[in-house]
């Protein structure tokens, strides 16, 4: 019946359209009452569903415009809060949110609701009623007793005893009870949607193992549904119409062959017809699951009364013996040689399986001659002393006759072959290992109450509950069986797998009273149940792991029929099914699917103890009575029990799951699920940083750990991408890498701006491959944001101890971004905390990392010693492949008073100890004159700086003079660069006639003292032109070129000279003569690497320590700047 829901809401004043605390009381009045009446605060949080014309987001959390809070808050005691109410909800809000949170499983009721279309209006969801028994209890009960109990205790019971077992359901039943434990702590710890145990290991180990493991669950529940095919298929052709097989063997020995292949043949119509009841109605095979429930338990309590009657009726199933050996009783009516047929002595059929003729003298098998045949009773009764036989193990091999132990023969003389003889053989070998794979899968199924989680009225109570209870329920079933099946039945009779000496009957079924047909009947529904509900449950498990998106080439799992049910699901789990059903052999199946469930087992015990030893904040089970040993214990069961089932099928599983890890972390889904693993590699950095030396490394633990400055553009992207191309390069994954940059202004007005720049900067590293982290600081000034990446980066030990950074090319712009100020400050900032620096010049002409050079050379100015650090880059980029091909060459510079010679030896010495190849050359720099270029590059640097302190310039002023100075120093290195040509040219023409060297004079020089002149009239500089004599000579000029009257008369060709910073002099000099060395052996080099000689002290000398940099670097394709942190960081110690 629908119900007409309205209310009146009556204008305020103040507010037009609003609804303030005395409207609401007036309204209260006007309203006319209607079979039910809707709360104000219901039509506060959905007022579209009421009709009032405001458009409001339908939710239960407040809407973040202006006149919703003013209309929500007018009056109210939260005003104070309100402008956070878009974020921060009520209380009330979120508890009533939280009240009307229903949580369906992905099963049976919804889909029965989309499927039940014939009322018009959708059927309102219910709250969940299930309770413990009905919810948890019975659906353990169900799963776990299975196929098993009915096909293979007693077979299992004959042939390991009952002493072992008792140890096998023990050890399996203890394996399951531990889990339980784990996973009820687990599924205790905050609500457990529908997925079950895939969600609780997912959301605890993570999506990598969730992933493993719950298609390693998927696949032991889709071949768990194959195992009870097969053992409905056996029951229907072994027990009820044997008549149905299709193929028949003629020849005794190919009886199981024959069974296989109808095994094969009725599974595979079994798996088509189940799957198309699946497909057709979920619904169905869920009413009928109390049907097969009802069966099992029917069944169980049938066995209970059987044993209880034969204290004192045993029923009547004879066995057949020949000697010791047991007879097959189905090709014979009677169990004698002859019978006597009033006075006559005839022949049995027996007499004519074992002998050539009917007649008495014929021709008889030895061993049919020499023994009698005698019948024994097939279950003595609990009364008997058979137990006493049946304690200990009976282990035969495949083909083996079954004989009864104790019992007397006459063995046969002559090997004669048994083949075509009616014995009972055994069909495969048996021993303890074996059987403890064929018997586990019997014990799975402790997750059907976790699966039905959201159907539960209090799954946090009835989950560990039911299914404690359940395990303990089976477990004394299971053990009980074991000894009353050991205490009634004879034990050639309990070997007997498929009861052919009861003449074809159930073993189990011969215990069970008042009929063999009650559990004959009982195993066949609840086996053909059972595997229904696997048919039912697995889609659903993979549709969860396909929409969850942790496995790509999954995703079309995930969709289905209009009303969600998994049809590609279905389809793909069929296809699983049938591989088992191909196998065909129960026996063989078993133990895959124990594999499978085990690791799932062993995985909720390992999420367990790591998150009780890890005390994550959010562990808080309600479940209490858990410990992590017990967890460890559980753990380490289930991977000896992999390997005792079978140990290359627990490889398999192994590899299996660790291929899934693998593609998972390789190309699935980044999911933070707030998972044990995060939180182990948590506690395992932390531990690793507190263990970490708070200091420098030893000298053979060094490896660059890098900060990398960037610059960023205005809308925040990367300026110089190849800076993590060449990190790439040099660190290869290994190693510490931070990668910061710095905005200028405040952070609350730039937050925004520091996230789209770390997002642009992880997209360029991961293009780049740049493993490391991203470090957006916002700062007043570049230069304090600079500093305190120096200071601040890192964690403990795991700090950074070199700096990357690239050239700032515009440093003459003062007021740029990348202003020289800033770069010398970090130069010293660096130094001062002991932090090598490595600047890149024409960074955006290195390689990227899909570049490789098929050659060339890495070439290393060793100039001064600073640490090592020079060599040891240039060997950790020929580790990567865009390096592999580039040969090193270590270049040295030897003074006058050095012996060239003997420093090459003991270069060549020291690179051999230190296990480098490279090839050794020492450069001779001879004590010559100071040329006239390097002081009139002194001139203009020293004008320059001058000018830029004195004058009191306007910004564009300002620009100006920088652009002139620019161009100024432009023209003089291209001028000497032309000269530099002149003579490679001369060099390369020999014939061509010499010209004599001159110095061409400035005309008016002197208007570099006035700055004004300077602003209006730029100076041309000085020429030179150079010959290869006139270097010759250079070289070769003896000290009294620097005598007093040598320096007048340089400086008689420019008086300005004279007044020149002599120290700077000096610095230009060596700039300019090292600059000369370095082009002329390096210009074709791939990458040069050099020491960067260290900022002035004085710090009025700061531009010209960027003027000197300059021009040591000028002519040079690729330069990597290299100064030293202070510390060694190569040894030639092992």
């Amino acid at each position: 019946m629908s119900h007409t829901q309205r209310f009146l809401v009556t204008a305020v004043p103040s507010r037009r359209d609003g609804l303030g605390s005395n409207g609401m009381q007036n309204g209260d009045n006007n309203v006319r009452e209607t079979e039910s009446t809707v709360p104000i605060l219901e039509y506060l949080r959905e007022p579209n569903k009421y009709g009032d014309g405001i458009p409001k987001e339908s939710s239960p959390f407040i809407n973040s415009t202006d006149i919703d809070k003013e209309i929500m808050y007018e009056g109210k005691n939260l005003a104070l809060f309100e402008e956070e109410m878009d974020r921060n909800p009520m209380v009330s809000s979120l508890l009533n949110r939280l009240a009307n949170y229903t949580n369906l499983t992905q099963g049976v009721r919804e889909h029965e609701e989309a499927e039940n279309n014939e009322e018009p209006r959708k059927k309102e969801i219910k709250a969940p009623q299930m309770g413990t028994f009905i919810g948890v209890y019975l659906p353990c009960l169900q799963n776990i007793l299975g196929v098993i109990l009915f096909l293979r205790l007693t077979w299992i019971v004959g042939a390991a005893g009952i002493f072992g077992s008792f140890w096998i359901v023990f050890i399996c039943c203890a394996c399951t009870l531990l889990t339980a434990i784990s996973m009820s702590a687990i599924a205790t710890n905050g609500v457990v949607p529908a997925g079950g145990s895939y969600y609780m290991i997912s959301r605890s180990l993570g999506p990598e193992f969730g992933g493993a493991v719950g298609l390693c669950f998927y696949l032991g529940t889709t071949f768990a549904g194959a195992m009870y095919i097969l053992g409905t298929i056996e029951i229907l052709l072994t027990y009820i119409v044997p008549s149905a097989a299709i193929f028949k063997a003629e020849d005794p020995s190919q009886e199981t062959q024959a069974m296989l292949n109808n095994m094969r043949v009725y599974g595979t119509c079994t798996i088509t017809l189940m799957a198309t009841v699946v497909f057709v109605g979920v619904k169905y095979v869920n009413k009928l699951a109390l049907v097969f429930l009802a069966c099992v338990i029917l069944s169980i309590l049938a066995i209970y009364a059987g044993v209880i009657k034969t204290a004192f009726s045993p029923p009547d199933f004879p066995l057949c013996m020949l000697g010791n050996r047991t007879l097959a009783w189905q090709a014979f009516d009677v169990c004698a040689k002859v019978s006597t047929t009033g006075n006559q002595t005839v022949t049995t059929q027996l007499w004519q399986l074992f002998c050539d003729s009917p007649y008495l003298n014929a021709t008889c098998d030895e061993y049919f001659t020499l023994n009698n045949v005698t019948t024994v009773q097939g279950i003595p009764g609990i009364a008997s002393r058979v137990i006493i036989d049946n304690i200990w193990s009976s282990y035969g091999l495949q083909g083996e006759i079954l004989e009864k132990r104790g019992m007397l023969s006459v063995p046969a003389t002559e090997s004669a072959t048994n083949t075509g003889l009616p014995y009972v053989f055994s069909d495969i070998a048996t021993y303890f290992t074996m059987l403890v794979g064929i018997y586990f899968p019997s014990v799975t199924g402790i997750m059907a109450g976790s699966n039905r989680s959201g159907d539960l009225k209090d799954a946090q109570r009835s989950i560990p509950t039911g299914t404690l209870l359940a395990i303990i329920t089976t477990s004394f079933i299971y053990l009980s069986s074991i000894i009353l099946f050991g205490a009634c039945i004879e034990g050639v009779l309990l070997r007997d797998k498929f009861g052919e000496s009861v003449n074809g009957n159930l073993v189990i079924g011969t215990l069970a009273w008042p009929s063999p047909w009650v559990i004959v009947i009982g195993s066949f529904f609840s086996t053909c149940g059972a595997g229904l509900q696997s048919l039912t449950g697995a889609p659903r498990l993979m549709q969860a792991i396909a929409r969850d998106g942790i496995v790509p080439f999954l995703r079309v799992f995930g969709h289905g029929k209009a009303n969600g049910e998994p049809t590609w699901a279905l389809l793909l789990t069929a296809g699983i099914c049938e591989i088992g059903i191909l196998i065909a052999s129960l026996d063989s199946v078993a133990p895959i699917l124990s594999m499978f469930f085990l690791m799932c087992y062993m995985f909720v015990n390992l999420a367990c103890a790591l998150q009780t030893l890890l005390k994550t904040p959010n562990w808080r089970p309600r479940f209490t009575y858990y410990h992590w040993t017990l967890s460890f214990l559980g753990m380490s069961l289930c991977l000896a029990l992999m390997f005792i089932c079978s140990w290359y099928y627990a490889l398999v599983a192994m590899v299996i799951a660790g291929c899934i890890y693998k593609y998972i972390e390789y190309r699935g889904a980044e999911k933070e699920w707030g998972d044990g693993i995060r939180g182990l590699s948590l506690n395992a950095a932390r531990y690793a940083l507190l263990r970490l030396e708070d200091g420098p490394p030893h000298t053979k633990n060094w490896r660059p750990q890098l900060l990398i400055l960037l610059n960023l553009d205005p809308e925040q992207n990367v300026k110089h991408p190849r800076l993590l191309s060449l990190t790439t390069q040099l660190k290869a994954g290994k190693g510490l890498t931070i990668v910061g940059s710095v905005l200028e202004g405040t952070f609350l007005e730039r937050h925004t701006d520091v996230q789209n720049a770390e997002q642009n900067i992880k997209t360029l590293m991961g293009l780049e491959k740049t493993k490391g982290f991203c470090h957006v600081v916002v700062s007043s000034n570049r230069r304090d944001g600079v500093s305190h990446l120096i200071q601040s980066s890192g964690l403990g030990g795991m700090k950074h101890n070199t700096v990357l950074v690239a050239w700032p090319e515009l440093w003459r712009q003062t007021d740029g971004p990348t202003g020289w100020k800033n770069f010398v400050d970090m130069v010293r900032e660096t130094t001062a905390a002991h932090q090598a620096l490595l600047v890149t010049k024409n960074i955006d002409s290195f390689p990227t990392n899909q570049e490789r050079f098929s050659g060339g050379t890495i070439d290393i100015w060793w100039i001064v010693h600073d640490g090592g650090l020079l060599m040891l880059l240039p060997f950790l980029l020929s580790q990567h492949k865009v390096w592999k091909k580039c040969k090193m060459r270590i270049f040295t510079v030897a003074q006058i008073d050095d012996n060239s010679i003997q420093m090459k030896k003991d270069l060549q010495l020291f690179l051999y100890q230190l296990r480098l190849d490279a090839e050794v050359e020492v450069v001779e720099m001879l004590d010559n004159d100071i040329s006239a270029f390097t002081y009139e590059r002194t001139l203009v640097m020293e004008q320059r700086s001058q000018m830029l302190k004195q004058m009191q310039l306007s910004k564009n002023e300002r620009e100006r003079e920088i652009q002139s100075i620019t161009d100024e120093s432009r023209g003089t290195t291209l001028r000497r660069n032309s000269a530099r040509a002149a003579l490679e040219f001369q060099d390369r023409n020999p014939d061509v006639p010499n010209e004599e060297a001159q110095l061409i004079h400035d005309r008016n020089a002197a208007g570099h003292s006035s700055g004004t002149d300077r602003l209006a009239v730029p100076p041309e500089g000085v020429h030179m032109t150079w010959t290869k004599e006139k270097i010759t000579a250079e070289k070769n000029k003896n000290k009294e070129s620097l005598s007093p009257e040598g320096v007048r008369d340089i400086f008689n060709m420019k008086p300005e000279w004279g007044n020149l910073n002599q120290s700077n002099v000096r610095r230009m000099h060596t700039a300019v003569k090292l600059n000369e060395v370095v082009v002329n052996r390096s210009q074709d080099a791939r990458l040069v690497l050099l020491n960067m000689p260290g900022p002035p002290k004085n710090r009025q000398g700061d531009e010209n320590y960027m003027e000197f940099l300059e021009v040591l670097t000028e002519g040079l394709n690729r330069v990597l700047m290299v100064r030293g942190g202070g510390s060694e960081v190569i040894t030639i110690y092992s």
